[in-house]
């Protein structure tokens, strides 16, 4: 026969005294004395009562939960972060509760309110917005750990990690101009996100250093999925005049770059030269294999969980930004070109 776990009454009938009081001795709220606060506790342990410790945690503001908000869980590089953090908060002895934004902002400020509903101690957040952020203000406000991961967002002041997207964008342009190239085509994530305004702007200033005029024919904007990058990426080479090599801002849009060529019948680097953002498995499995810019990935999502969980800890120091380089990792995807 199985035994039926203790209840709090069994506890307050085994030490004599009321529900009440046993409740306030095991949940150390409102006054109890010391010699009947010792014989409910031993009354506990005697019973084997465990109580409501979930309960117990969401009253005291103790749950080992931290919350992680990212733009979309399916794209390699978040999914690395995720599990890095994860790990990390299994290590400090936290949880960890994961939500993806879709990079849809009305999606983000949901989540972030169902999550601070349940009294989770703490935030990292790939904001989706540079600029509408009153939501991750009010959590400065309330004083609630918060770390930025991946992007800044605009009068939001807290701990941040990110990498020079900028500088990386700028290199990869620099490299396809050095061998050639002058109708350089980018495919672009939505310039509300921080990192593709960051890309763009490498882009744009790697092309003004040559004095490549800038051509909007070039850019073709692009959801961050494989399929929306397909449809870009044909739009971008169906015209007269389509670039000789092509800048992609992340590796799902890579990835969907690749699709489209195929099914194009555009050979990789015969007909045009490629080079993704962030480098992911499969780069370095097709033939030729993929120039990327490379983001130190292992080390953005540990920083990040570092960063929160001093907080959590009680440091209190200036916010703390931490910026990673990019490296440039040249394969097989970029020819030479002498007529531009």
């Amino acid at each position: 026969m199985v035994r039926k776990p203790a209840t709090l009454k069994d506890v307050a009938a085994l030490a004599n005294v009321s529900r009440a009081t046993a409740a306030r001795a095991l949940n150390s709220y409102g006054y109890v004395g010391d010699e009947t606060a010792q014989k409910v506790q031993a009354a506990a342990e005697q019973l084997g009562y465990r109580g409501n410790r979930l309960a117990q945690a969401l009253r005291n503001g103790q749950l080992p939960i931290v919350g992680c908000i990212l733009g979309d869980i399916q794209n390699p590089f978040f999914a690395r972060i995720a599990h890095d953090i994860e790990v990390l908060a299994r290590e400090r002895g936290h949880n960890l509760v994961i939500g993806s934004s879709e990079e849809e902002l009305a999606q983000e400020i949901s989540l972030l309110a169902s999550l601070q509903s349940l009294s989770i101690r703490g935030f990292i957040v790939a904001p989706t917005s540079a600029d509408n952020n009153a939501h991750l203000q009010g959590l400065i406000a309330e004083n609630v750990p918060l770390v930025l991961i991946d992007r800044v967002a605009e009068g939001v002041d807290c701990d941040n990690v990110l990498v020079d997207n900028e500088g990386g964008a700028r290199k990869a342009v620099e490299y396809l101009i050095a061998m050639g190239h002058r109708h350089i085509g980018l495919l672009q994530d939505d310039m509300r996100i921080f990192t593709s305004r960051e890309r763009m702007s490498g882009y744009q200033a790697a092309l003004a250093a040559a004095g490549i005029a800038p051509d909007d024919r070039m850019v073709s904007v692009s959801q961050s999925t494989v399929e929306h990058a397909v449809d870009a990426t044909i739009r971008l080479f169906s015209q007269k005049s389509p670039p000789t090599a092509l800048f992609t801002v992340d590796s799902l849009m890579t990835q969907g770059a690749l699709l489209a060529f195929r099914s194009m019948g555009i050979s990789i680097p015969h007909d045009v030269s490629l080079i993704g953002f962030d480098d992911f498995n499969l780069a370095t499995f097709t033939d030729p294999q993929i120039t990327v810019v490379s983001q130190p990935v292992s080390e953005i999502g540990r920083a990040a969980a570092r960063l929160l969980f001093d907080r959590l800890s009680g440091k209190n120091e200036p916010p703390q930004k931490i910026r990673f380089e990019t490296k440039l990792i040249v394969r097989g995807s970029v020819s030479r070109r002498s007529d531009g």
